[in-house]
């Protein structure tokens, strides 16, 4: 069976901790896009950990982790996180990787971060992690796949020829150093003897592990309003972040996914810029950020400050629904706990008139948040294990959101451990 694990909104909605916790009955668990641009954070047995490229199942000895064909590929930095694990006891995980992955390069990291400069306060928000330019050079066919590696004639040739393109840029636009072709080939060889033991045919091994009835988990990274076609464009990141890619991304039949775990944040936050209709500010959002999350609400990639907001139940139902949500999982819920009174985003007012579907961008920047206020628990709810035992006021707030996102909630996190975890029917 294949269940993928994705999020509702900006993306850091706890993803990480979600497959960490299902990883546990899974034989397979796969990343199926994006790279090293966000993380996932988890804490369990053996500390704390935020993984970037690795799939979040990587601390259980059954599993096999999986870097898919969907994935920006930066080798040295998986190679970095697979050693950080082993450094703290971690056992080796059994990583494969697709032979169809493109490899995220060194000038993409460089070009990213010249264009966000070039760009100033238009920037994009981008964590110059090559994403960008990664995905571009993938569709404009001038990326270097995992395959291309072993065969150093075409390489060669190829190398010659991209750097004939990025030179252009590098000189002309943003007044850089050029490439040296002989130094790419080199970096790409390389790579080639870090990344040769975990190649494989990922599509082909999968094709065989579902014919075998193995459990398998698809991790996305980021959220729905950040896919490029469904998400706040062009504030987006540039790889599908919808369930539905997790086929492609994989190199699997689609009508093999029969679960959509979509993950929501009981509150809003999110990292880079964009319309964000439910935003908070000053010593509100503040305080909010201080006790979120684990350690407070900040990037797991860049450390800054993410932006906070209410629960948007607009952005959420939305969000739910381009996943296909089949179920969802509440997280961060004990967060809210400080609160007598929680703020709740039930629609958009834009040009005087109260929407419940979320718009387009040009119309959500008129955007303003429609609110409804429901009552807090006021006290803590970590360590509570049995839904029934929840203060009146929270599952009130949980039934709320499950009214207005139209998607049964399976499970709600009231911790930042592996399990603090309530199980609701």
């Amino acid at each position: 069976m294949v269940r993928a694990i994705v999020g509702a909104n900006w993306g850091d909605e706890g993803k990480g901790k979600i497959t960490d916790m299902l990883a546990k009955e899974s034989d397979i668990i796969i990343r199926f896009q994006g790279g090293s641009n966000a993380g996932h954070t988890i804490i369990n047995n053996y500390g704390k950990f935020a993984l970037h490229l690795l799939p979040s199942g990587v601390f259980y000895d059954h599993t096999t982790s999986i870097i898919g064909n969907g994935v920006a590929l930066n080798i040295p930095y998986l190679l970095k996180e697979i050693k950080e694990l082993e450094s703290k006891g971690v056992p080796t995980p059994k990583i494969l990787v697709s032979d169809r992955a493109q490899i995220l390069m060194p000038y993409h990291i460089l070009l990213d971060t010249y264009e966000e400069a070039r760009l100033a306060g238009k920037s994009f928000g981008s964590t110059k992690s090559g994403i960008a330019p990664f995905y571009s050079d993938k569709y404009a066919k001038i990326g270097f796949q995992v395959s291309e590696l072993f065969d150093e004639d075409y390489l060669k040739e190829k190398v010659e020829r991209v750097c004939e393109i990025k030179n252009v840029l590098l000189e002309h636009l943003y007044h850089k150093e050029k490439l040296v072709p002989e130094e790419v080939f080199q970096t790409l060889i390389e790579y080639r003897e870090m990344i040769k033991p975990y190649v494989c045919d990922v599509s082909a091994y999968l094709h065989q592990a579902i014919k075998e009835g193995k459990n398998i988990l698809l991790e996305g990274q980021l959220g729905s309003l950040k896919d490029p076609d469904h998400g706040i464009y062009p504030m987006v990141t540039s790889s599908s972040t919808l369930a539905a890619y997790g086929a492609i991304g994989a190199g699997i039949p689609p009508y093999e996914i029969k679960n959509i775990t979509t993950v929501v944040k009981a509150y809003s936050s999110a990292v880079g810029a964009g319309a964000f209709v439910s935003e908070i500010f000053n010593e509100e959002a503040d305080e909010l950020r201080k006790r979120g999350g684990d350690g407070g609400e900040f990037g797991a990639t860049t450390g800054r400050p993410r932006r906070m907001g209410w629960f948007d139940a607009v952005a959420t139902r939305y969000g739910c629904r381009v996943q296909g949500a089949t179920e969802v999982a509440l997280t961060v819920l004990d967060v809210l706990g400080y609160l007598k009174e929680i703020p709740m985003c039930v629609g958009y007012e834009i040009d005087g008139k109260v929407i419940k579907d979320f718009p387009t961008t040009v119309q959500l920047e008129k955007a303003k948040p429609v609110w409804k206020v429901m009552p807090g628990w006021n006290c803590e709810i970590r360590g509570i294990k049995n839904y029934e035992e929840l203060p009146k006021e929270c599952k009130d707030y949980i039934d709320e959101i499950e009214k207005e996102i139209g998607v049964p909630i399976t499970l709600v996190s009231n911790g930042p451990e592996r399990d603090a975890i309530i199980k609701r029917k």
